[in-house]
């Protein structure tokens, strides 16, 4: 078999996918599922069928320890809370550092951090704040690269911390925290104290000094503003952590605690805790697809999560010591959390006919569910068996929690009562935005995106010509039935956006009812989306069991959205034609702005046009402090051979934009608050050009209102400027420019398979 017949002919994404991100110096395909299955015939078999793979790390990285590279197998680590001392504050961003410089992923909870006020001994007096280091962690988080990619992280705190609020507001300034997703741990009293509109009362009491610091606020209240914030920036997430701690096979082991939540949160981890990856494709199990006599196939589904359990016990084993620091080695030693999960879930339902969120695909999911939960912890007491239990288990305490009760057999529990577990973690439902993509199914539980999406090409002569991409499951259907259009596919077939979000909840809570760990998964809803139905939506998750939720509003200002009424810009050069650029007259009109970045001043000039107020050129130089000048004369030279040649300006700042933060930069901010707009130096020239072109449109405005009342107005000759294409609410893949979608908590690619969380 090669990777074309694998993936199928045709399958083009599929293998630009596996070649670019998981294929390993020129290896064949047979070599491949050779290096990733560590000699595991079983597991390749599922592997060449499709129905299992591994996590993205473990796909990519297993066996390249042989050739020197210091890698992990793991996804996804939750670093130990950083106390509440400078030392270990920064000892918590070297840890970072170095679980990234891996590979890995991490979450962090800052909730044991003295909030803004409390009383310190030293120069300072007072500290800053819990918050105001999310920013060190997201500047690290930029700094160390992972094979062309940046790290992952999750930040999270309590939602009794008296800086909850300042952490909630916090990322309604784009610019602030770019490298993390952030959560609120949300407890029950909370939740009550909101459902009977009563106050609640935030505390920290500081362990070096006993200082006690309390705040009440109205527990409505605060929880409207973190459903506000969510509805306008699609952050904070909620953990709900009583559900977290209680629903899982560690509820009754005392000397056990969750630290944190890996960065799409479907982990729940102890300090030093990560996790190994793989999920089933349940597509792969439907018989007789789209035939009255569809059936899901249970029975090989079973011992294909048994042989799963096996092989990811064997990744676990093999990658200990690839583990970046002690402490984690330490913990997945003594715990062995694994992470088995799902993809292809809505496929599936599709090939069994079964309409998504449905009581009928609500009940199709509790039997898998169920199945998937005894199957596992079955094949984890039988490795038990012959391995012996992970350090700490007490089968006692295992077998009186209520997940366990809910989710097995008297066979399994027969086997447990003997041997005990494995595995003190079994199965989790990450992000599987990539691996289904290269599959061409969807992905975790999610429902079908969309049927199709719209694609853009261009023409010899420029013009964009769009033309429909459909669904790989949705092309399937249309072409065994000869079905010529998306509009005559039957009603089962619902999407994200048409179907209800209460059925989405649904589904996902007969999902959580079976998982051990959580689920990554996200509520897409529309723009028209209400802050009292995200409210509602909160609450509704919360009392149907969810350990967290994502809501992504479409259009929301995590999109950066320009506004309905906000004028077009201009660029120069109408009808230019290829590698053609306009010439620049004196006539122009020129703005300046002096910038303060992380090295010292910097000059920006800025020449427009005079009838249009198109940006034509740029002049850029440093004070006596500024960086180097060579730089600036090379950007300012691209900026403006980009202007004269017809891109328009909003495109050009926003690839400044792009940047990345600067680490001088940003220490100057904290240290001195003197800084320009921005995080590094093209993004402050960016902000200093839309500025000055702002200025230069109001000027062209109130000149021409002041010639129409004098009637002295003169229309220019022909204008070179043309505007520009209105923006659109989407983000865009940084590899190949198609719209991103929002699901599983991640962003991604349904074009080239990119995903932020990969």
């Amino acid at each position: 078999m090669n990777v074309e017949e694998w993936l199928g002919k045709g399958n083009q994404l599929g293998m630009d996918i596996w070649e670019k991100k998981y294929r390993s110096d020129g290896e064949s395909f047979d070599e491949w599922i050779d290096r990733i299955s560590g000699g595991n015939e079983e597991i390749a078999g599922y592997i060449r069928e499709k129905k299992f793979l591994f996590g993205g790390r473990i796909l990519s990285n297993r066996g390249m320890q042989k050739k020197k590279r210091k890698v992990t197998y793991s996804n996804c680590y939750v670093i130990a809370p950083p106390e509440d001392e400078i030392e270990d504050i920064f000892e918590c961003a070297k840890k970072l550092a170095r679980t990234y410089s891996y590979g890995g992923g991490c979450g962090i909870d800052i909730s044991q951090l003295a909030p803004r006020g409390a009383k310190i001994n030293n120069a300072a007096k007072e500290t800053s704040g819990s918050v105001s280091f999310m920013e060190l962690y997201s500047l690290v988080t930029a700094l160390i690269g992972q094979n062309g990619r940046r790290g992952a992280l999750m930040i999270s705190i309590d939602c009794s911390h008296p800086d909850v609020e300042e952490f909630i507001d916090l990322k309604t300034d784009l610019e602030k925290v770019t490298k993390a997703n952030i959560s609120v741990r949300v407890h029950q009293d909370f939740m009550e104290a909101v459902k009977e509109n009563r106050e609640y009362v935030l505390h920290y009491t500081r362990k070096a000094t006993g200082e006690v610091i309390e705040k009440t606020v109205q527990a409505r209240e605060l929880f409207h503003k973190i459903a506000l914030t969510n509805w306008d920036y699609a952050e904070p997430g909620a953990l709900f952590w009583d559900r977290i701690t209680s629903w899982n096979l560690l509820s009754n082991t005392k000397e056990f605690s969750y630290a944190g939540v890996n960065p799409c949160a479907e982990e729940p981890l102890p300090a030093g805790g990560s996790c190994l990856l793989g999920s089933i494709n349940l597509s792969e199990f439907v018989q007789h697809p789209f035939t009255e006599t569809a059936a899901f196939d249970m029975d090989g589904f079973k011992k294909c999560v048994q042989a799963s359990v096996r092989a990811l016990n064997e990744a676990l084993e093999e990658g200990l010591p690839l583990h970046p620091l002690e402490e984690q080695q330490k913990s997945v030693a003594a715990w062995r959390q694994i992470g088995l999960g799902i993809m292809g879930l809505a496929d599936a339902l599709l090939k069994l006919g079964i309409t998504y969120g449905e009581p009928e695909a609500v009940e199709m999911c509790d039997k898998i569910g169920f199945a998937m939960a005894d199957a596992a912890i079955e094949a984890s007491a039988r490795l038990a068996k012959e391995l012996g239990a992970y350090d700490a288990c007490r089968v006692e305490e295992i077998m009186a929690t209520p997940y366990f009760t809910a989710n097995t057999t008297e066979k399994t529990r027969e086997l447990v009562r003997k041997y005990g577990l494995r595995n003190s973690q079994l199965l989790t439902i990450a992000p599987t935005g990539t691996l289904s993509t290269m599959l061409g199914i969807s992905g975790g539980i999610e429902p079908v995106y969309a049927n199709y999406y719209e694609r853009k090409t261009e023409s010899l002569h420029g013009t964009d010509v769009y033309y429909k991409v459909y669904t790989k499951i949705v092309e399937d259907y249309m072409k065994r039935f000869d079905v010529k259009n998306e509009t005559m596919l039957p009603e089962y077939f619902v999407t994200a956006m048409t179907l209800d979000y209460h059925q989405r909840i649904d589904m996902q809570a007969i999902w959580q009812t079976h998982i051990d760990a959580s689920i990554s998964s996200t509520v897409n809803v529309p723009n028209s989306f209400t802050v009292e139905e995200t409210e509602s939506l909160y609450l509704y998750a919360y009392e149907q069991g969810l350990k967290g939720i994502t809501i992504f509003r479409d259009g929301c200002k995590r999109l950066g959205v320009l506004t309905a009424n906000e004028p077009k810009k201009v660029a120069a050069g109408e009808g230019l034609g290829r590698g053609e650029i306009i010439l620049v007259t004196d006539d122009v009109v020129g703005k300046k702005r002096k910038l303060i970045t992380g090295c010292g001043s910097l000059h920006c000039i800025a020449l427009f046009d005079p009838h249009t107020g198109a940006l034509l050129e740029t002049y850029l130089s440093k004070g006596s402090t500024g960086g180097c000048n060579n730089f600036m004369v090379g950007l300012s030279r691209m900026i403006s051979i980009s202007a004269r040649g017809g891109i328009d300006i909003d495109t050009i700042v926003d690839q400044l934009n792009s940047s990345g933060s600067c680490p001088s930069y940003t220490a100057r901010r904290v240290s001195r608050k003197d800084t320009s707009k921005g995080a590094c130096c093209p993004m402050a020239v960016g902000n200093a050009l839309m500025d000055m072109y702002n200025e230069m449109q109001e000027e062209l405005a109130q000149r021409r209102q002041l010639e129409g009342e004098s009637g002295n107005r003169k229309e220019p000759a022909k204008p070179k400027a043309v505007p520009a294409a209105e923006a659109d609410r989407h983000m865009y893949c940084p590899e190949c420019g198609e719209k991103l979608v929002f699901e599983e908590g991640c962003n991604i690619c349904k074009s080239c398979g990119w995903s932020k969380c990969h």
